[in-house]
């Protein structure tokens, strides 16, 4: 019997044995260098990003103050399981915050863990935005190389509003990631004609809609077209693929809402932001239809058209409040899916690459029609769920169009007709970067004055895009390739000038955590962000003041002046977030009130109530203790009524109560008139009434 002779071992030049090295050390090695097949330059230069990515993110983290609503609802869960699963405002769960309560798990785990503070909240939200960029750099790699998925990745770290909403307490950072995820997994089963991918998609989407709901599914159209047209596999396997997917979908978005649909009503809180106490109102009303269509009706509840980003239509995204936090590439972005397509119109049914391109343009385009015409409430940040698609587009368009550029420069031997056709797409790279470049400057022109960084940026901007395009012109005309890609790389740092400046400004300034934007203010509801737009949220001790929980868990404490001007504060962040303080909340809270509440509070479950969310946020923050919000963020929810409030002064839930001289609604009317006519005013405190 023959047997086969181990393979020899690997030698040195002098003929020694040379050790194989340890696979785990071989496995380090190539995390940091990447695959063999990739270019030497291509690992580190992610690393950078990544890098550069969670330092944005993360730079001083202290000055960050969140946004105090959904702060307030993390501490509570983290004094209560119960606040914890229905993402409860207060620990005593009267009212729920009027989004799901994903996002609040991550950060209120983070808390649990880790105690209560800024950095807590925050590290969850930095390491889903350095994720994302990861992620996509994977995505746009997979099937166009280093090259285009390392612009992608840049692109993505660089998109302003993207930065402004990562340093705050939002979900919207939870929701991309998500997102991501899905396509990533989509991606995949398409590829291979697999069940089990597209099924995670649908998982991954139904928890992007337990994070914010109808906002989830703007991808979902692209996300079946793709599909059933690219994936690898008949039709009719297709179709059947796609109706299990979507049983995993509906699995996975309706659970949280069903369970909590079901609870009877006395045995759970309200529904924040509902108008009958259900989830499913809030899923069409407040946050589905209400965000299209502004509509007061229980098909749209609440969205009353309060706007931040300026008036609803086809050019909303390029006005002077939107425009440096997210258009810089829409230019760029639009003629690279125009041009990709084309370049990839012949290939087959099943091409991977073609599918990624219209997978991130229907991102793209569906994200760019529902932000520019919702009529509801629209605050800037919500493009950011936009970003992914647009660098995408950004790196794999650069990269195809220069490849195009590279063949019409080199369209010399072969026949007239198709000479004259690589000719034509040899043209439309230069013609991208001089449009791109051109708005950038407008960009900028329009903050001009407002700091040495963006008149820095515009010199920048408009000397590399003048290079880059009489570079690349050059280069076509006298066939030297070193001069396009010189050409090439002056190109990316034109169009990135821009997004730097806005996303430096957004990293090193104190934003509105009610609602964060980038760069200098230009006008708008709420103002701009990262240099003095809009008012700084009321109730910033704790997370937002980095005065937060200590592990021990103790309540979280603010400075005596923060609270002392909760009122103007509070109605200052109402307004900054497009709802006004509503019913009885005109009356101030002051730290003196605060303190002698909880001096006299006497068992009660909980501390006060009030008229909003933005008032209870803040003294919960301030005070530690639950706080009842009556009317929820706009002060119309019907979640108090007199009966429920007799009931709580009964069982000594409840002993103080502010009301003002207004009263917006029937409810709101009718309790304050009771309050002031069976409870005790506390003379030192105006509209603060004792009852039982």
């Amino acid at each position: 019997m023959t047997t086969l002779a181990p393979p020899p071992a690997p030698t040195t030049q002098d003929g020694r044995h040379r050790a194989a090295p340890p696979a785990a050390r071989s496995r380090l090695r190539g995390l940091f260098t990447g695959p063999p097949d990739d270019p030497r330059w291509a690992r580190p230069a992610l690393w950078a990003i990544l890098v550069l990515a969670t330092a944005l993110y993360a730079w001083n983290m202290s000055s960050v103050s969140g946004n105090t609503f959904y702060n307030a609802a993390v501490y509570s869960g983290t004094k209560s399981w119960k606040a914890f699963f229905f993402g409860a405002l207060d620990a005593g769960s009267f009212i729920t915050v009027d989004k799901p309560p994903f996002a609040l798990w991550v950060m209120g785990l983070s808390a649990r863990v880790f105690g209560y503070g800024t950095w807590q909240l925050m590290l969850p939200m930095v390491a889903l935005g350095t994720g994302s960029v990861a992620l996509l750099y994977r995505m746009v790699k997979r099937d166009f190389g280093a090259v285009a998925a390392t612009i992608a990745a840049l692109a993505l770290t660089l998109t302003p509003i993207t930065v402004a909403i990562t340093r705050d307490t939002n979900p919207d950072p939870v929701l991309v990631f998500l997102m991501l995820l899905g396509a990533a997994a989509l991606m995949k089963a398409v590829r291979t004609g697999r069940l089990l991918p597209l099924v995670w998609s649908g998982v991954a989407i139904g928890f992007a809609f337990n994070t914010k709901m109808m906002q989830a599914y703007v991808v979902l159209p692209v996300f079946f077209l793709v599909y059933l047209w690219a994936a690898q596999l008949g039709l009719g396997r297709r179709i059947r693929n796609l109706a299990v997917g979507t049983v995993a979908l509906v699995v996975s978005s309706a659970w949280w809402m069903v369970v909590v649909d079901l609870i009877p009503a006395s045995s759970r809180p309200y529904i924040g932001g509902s108008t009958d106490n259900t989830v499913w109102d809030l899923v069409i009303g407040y946050n589905g239809f209400g965000r299209i269509f502004g509509a007061s009706s229980s098909v749209g509840s609440q969205g009353n058209g309060a706007s931040f980003g300026g008036d609803a239509g086809v050019y909303r995204l390029f006005n002077s409040i939107m425009g440096g936090q997210i258009s810089w590439l829409i230019p760029f972005a639009l003629v690279a899916l125009i041009g990709g397509v084309v370049l990839r119109g012949r290939a087959p049914r099943t091409d991977a690459k073609r599918a990624a391109l219209l997978l991130w343009g229907g991102w793209f385009v569906l994200h760019y029609l529902t932000f520019a015409l919702a009529e509801g409430t629209f605050h800037p940040y919500y493009v950011t769920a936009m970003a992914p698609g647009v660098a995408a587009l950004a790196g794999i368009g650069g990269v195809m169009l220069y490849r195009a550029f590279r063949e019409g420069s080199a369209a010399v031997g072969v026949p007239p007709r198709k000479r004259v056709r690589a000719w034509a797409r040899g043209w439309v790279l230069p013609v991208a970067i001089a449009g791109s470049t051109v708005w950038a400057v407008v960009l900028l022109q329009r903050v001009s004055g407002s700091g040495t960084l963006y008149t820095v940026a515009e010199v920048v901007a408009g000397v590399a895009g003048a290079v880059a395009v009489i570079g690349l012109l050059l280069g076509r005309f006298t066939g030297r390739q070193r001069l396009t890609g010189i050409a090439a790389l002056a190109a990316v740092v034109a169009l990135l000038a821009g997004p730097a400046a806005y996303s430096a400004s957004a990293a090193t300034s104190s934003t509105n955590g009610t609602n964060p934007t980038a760069g200098p203010s230009t006008g708008g509801i709420g103002g701009g962000g990262g240099m003095g737009g809009g008012q700084r949220p009321s109730g910033s001790g704790g997370p937002g003041g980095g005065t937060g929980t200590s592990n021990s868990g103790s309540a979280p404490s603010g400075s005596s002046s923060s609270s002392s001007s909760s009122s103007s504060s509070t109605s200052s962040s109402q307004s900054a977030s497009g709802r006004t303080a509503g019913g009885m909340g005109d009356t101030q809270v002051s730290a003196a009130m605060i303190s002698y509440l909880k001096k006299n509070q006497d068992g009660a479950t909980w501390l006060v109530a009030v008229a909003t969310d933005q008032t209870a946020s803040s003294i919960i923050l301030e005070s530690g203790e639950p706080v009842i919000s009556m009317g929820g963020w706009s002060g119309s929810d019907d979640a108090m009524t007199l009966a429920k409030l007799k009931s709580l002064v009964k069982s000594g839930e409840l002993h103080y109560i502010v009301v003002g001289d207004s009263g917006q609604g029937s409810s709101n009317s009718e309790i304050s008139t009771w309050v002031k006519k069976n409870g005790t005013a506390v003379s030192a405190y105006s509209g603060l009434y004792r009852l039982g």
